[in-house]
């Protein structure tokens, strides 16, 4: 699994733990992910994903997960959001050709 966000792409970092004697010791950055689950009302039950703490205020900020992906361009997105914006993308299309129900 790798240490990354499913919605900002952010992941490690690397850089150096500088002592008192200015001594140089390289050290990762390591993102704050949660395993966290967003609620979609297109596929109208949770949806799990590990993301960071940054990605979790952009997803509430942005009225939940199905707003958020359907109004971000796919350029913005990495790999994993893309294919679950996909998939709400085929429901929403089909939900649109069924029409309005009687």
């Amino acid at each position: 699994m790798a240490r990354r966000c499913a919605i900002t792409g952010k992941g490690v970092l690397t850089g150096n733990n500088v002592s008192h004697a200015n001594n140089r010791t390289k050290r990762r950055f390591l993102p704050n992910l949660q395993e966290a689950s967003f609620f979609s009302d297109l596929l109208g039950g949770p949806v799990r994903l590990r993301v960071s703490t940054r990605g979790i205020r952009t997803i509430e900020h942005n009225g939940g997960i199905d707003a958020f992906l359907l109004g971000t361009p796919d350029r913005r997105l990495p790999e994993e959001a893309r294919t679950l914006k996909r998939r709400l993308e085929r429901i929403r299309a089909a939900r649109q050709a069924a029409g309005p129900a009687a």
